[in-house]
């Protein structure tokens, strides 16, 4: 599946929840928003349904976000049926980390290949402050339960707000260097502004070799994270919706105004 730009399609990231049990000030506004109603949710079966015809237009590499993912009920159920599915090669998910001691070992079981943990700082004060409340120690735990589970590589997403020579993000680099884990940097974006950037040790965020598309937890299937456009799978259909959204799917990125991180998975 390619897009107007000749660009390959072959990457989807889907969001399985809105909710998460951080409050990233970047992330969630305040007051927070209440959450989509669970019979809005897409069920397993939907997910796994779409991800099959995905999977016969190309789609190789999927990525399970929120929210927290691991917040939606009985997640690793939806795993093993999406690790089922045969023309999918990685399977990965976006975590918080801190129910991963709880879930690591039943997510590889049931197949799971690996996670990205997000991590923005190291200091526990400074953690406290950016999730609004969060114990940095309890990432700690989910990123070794990740470790010990063989959810491998385990990387590590900073968001930073210019650079990785920021002191949050040096230091975390040296956290993550003498445990032999991978950071990626992440520029901060703002939807409504249209500010993004690419990031570093990592390929998002680079227009011109975009290859994803996204689905929200309540089935609107979008092809670019900084455009308007959505696509309604339910009403549209699988295949239709996946094919309307390679065919829309922009060049570069403008602004995102429908639409918010927490609701989206980033």
């Amino acid at each position: 599946m390619f897009d107007r730009f000749e660009r390959r399609i072959d990457y989807l990231r889907i969001s399985v929840t809105d909710r998460c049990n951080l409050a990233c000030a970047y992330c969630r506004p305040m007051p927070a928003p209440p959450p989509a109603p669970q019979e809005a949710l897409l069920s397993f079966e939907e997910i796994a349904a779409f991800a099959a015809c995905a999977a016969e237009l190309g789609i190789r590499k999927i990525r399970l976000t929120g929210g927290e993912p691991l917040l939606r009920r009985e997640i690793p159920v939806l795993v093993s049926m999406l690790s089922s599915i045969p023309k999918i090669a990685d399977l990965s998910m976006t975590t918080n980390g801190l129910l991963l001691p709880r879930f690591a070992a039943e997510l590889k079981a049931a197949g799971l290949r690996r996670v990205n943990v997000s991590l923005d700082t190291v200091d526990p004060e400074r953690f406290r402050d950016l999730t609004r409340g969060g114990d940095v120690r309890e990432v700690f735990f989910g990123i070794e339960a990740a470790l010990a589970a063989g959810l491998t590589p385990v990387k590590i997403n900073c968001v930073v707000a210019e650079s990785p020579a920021e002191p949050d993000a040096e230091a975390v680099s040296r956290w993550c260097s003498h445990r032999g884990l991978t950071p990626r940097f992440i520029p901060r974006m703002d939807l409504s502004e249209g500010r993004f950037g690419v990031v570093h040790g990592g390929t998002g965020g680079d227009c011109r070799r975009c290859n994803r598309l996204r689905l929200t937890s309540t089935g609107l299937l979008k092809p670019c994270l900084f455009d308007d456009l959505s696509l309604d799978i339910r009403a549209l259909g699988h295949r239709e919706a996946l094919l309307r959204a390679a065919a829309g799917k922009p060049e570069r990125g403008t602004l995102g105004t429908t639409h918010a991180f927490h609701s989206i998975g980033g």
